[in-house]
């Protein structure tokens, strides 16, 4: 540590000012350049609208924002509640050693990879040598089912499901380590009052982990345009992509596929476009929170 006209110089600053290096270099000055991109047009001018405006004109806007707000809202209320239920189920469980297996189960999935994740998908759903086939083999006579995966109304279900089977342990660990802070004492005033296990989980555990569940939505809300674009791809195919092509693939096909145009400018401005609905939505949503349950992000 030293002094240099009135500077303190010591390890802090130091860190301090490689972290602001390093998230001005890999942080603001991509966003900045992505901004600008985004208002470039085909013929050379600078802040124009045109790539908005040709978005909102295409026909292709109401199907890939209808498809991704379709996923994303499925995904959210058909997942948000289940690492909830499971935590406070798992948290009734006395037996220390049975919670652990389960939890360790339960977790193992997070670490599965995308690409292994939509092969595992692939193989069980597939309608000749996989368990959907041979299960439907067995109770139909020996007839082979339709493809699921050409049949694009089933494409959200096999999205948001297996995504809440690799996902619900993982995500239901935030809301065990919030029961894990609930005073006893509640619990057993709850028992002398009578009430029992169920009771006491839906009067004294769920109301302690709303504020941690409130969080947890807002941020949620925040990414309800932005659905995850490796696993959608892989299961993405010529048949169901009525269904399937969202905001992130459009964008990958039109900015960055060698099939598509090619326009950075044009992807770049739908992607800005994505980013700015979501900043409007958990602006909108942690407002009404703080309004309605005093809990809020900020």
């Amino acid at each position: 540590m030293y002094y240099k006209k009135g500077i303190r110089f010591d390890l802090w600053t130091f860190v301090g000012l490689i972290s602001v290096l390093f998230f001005g270099i890999f942080l603001v000055i991509p966003v900045a350049r992505m901004i600008i991109y985004a208002f470039h047009t085909a013929d050379g001018a600078v802040f124009a609208i045109d790539n908005f405006i040709k978005f909102f004109k295409s026909h292709q806007f109401t199907r890939v924002v209808g498809n991704t707000l379709t996923i994303s809202l499925y995904s959210l209320f058909a997942g948000f509640p289940i690492p909830i239920i499971f935590a406070l189920i798992l948290n009734s469980i006395y037996s220390e050693r049975f919670k652990k297996i389960t939890q360790t189960i339960t977790y193992m999935p997070h670490f599965i990879s995308t690409v292994v994740l939509v092969g595992m998908i692939l193989q069980i759903i597939n309608p000749r040598v996989g368990l959907y086939g041979n299960i439907y083999s067995h109770f139909h006579n020996g007839q082979f089912p339709s493809d699921l995966l050409a049949n694009p109304n089933f494409f959200p279900h096999i999205y948001v499901w297996s995504g809440i089977w690799q996902t619900f342990g993982w995500n239901s660990i935030i809301y065990t380590a919030a029961l894990s802070s609930v005073s006893m004492e509640l619990h057993e005033a709850a028992q002398i009052d009578g009430a029992s296990r169920f009771q006491r989980v839906l009067h004294v555990d769920l109301p302690s982990i709303m504020p941690t569940a409130i969080i947890m939505l807002i941020m949620r809300c925040g990414h309800i345009m932005s659905v995850g674009f490796e696993k959608v791809y892989l299961l993405q195919n010529d048949l169901n992509l009525s269904k399937s092509d969202l905001i992130s693939t459009y964008v990958y096909k039109i900015g960055l596929s060698t099939k598509g145009s090619m326009d950075f400018s044009y992807s770049t401005a739908i992607g800005l476009f994505n980013s700015v609905i979501n900043l409007i939505l958990i602006a909108l949503v942690n407002s009404i929170s703080k309004r309605v349950s005093e809990t809020s992000l900020w």
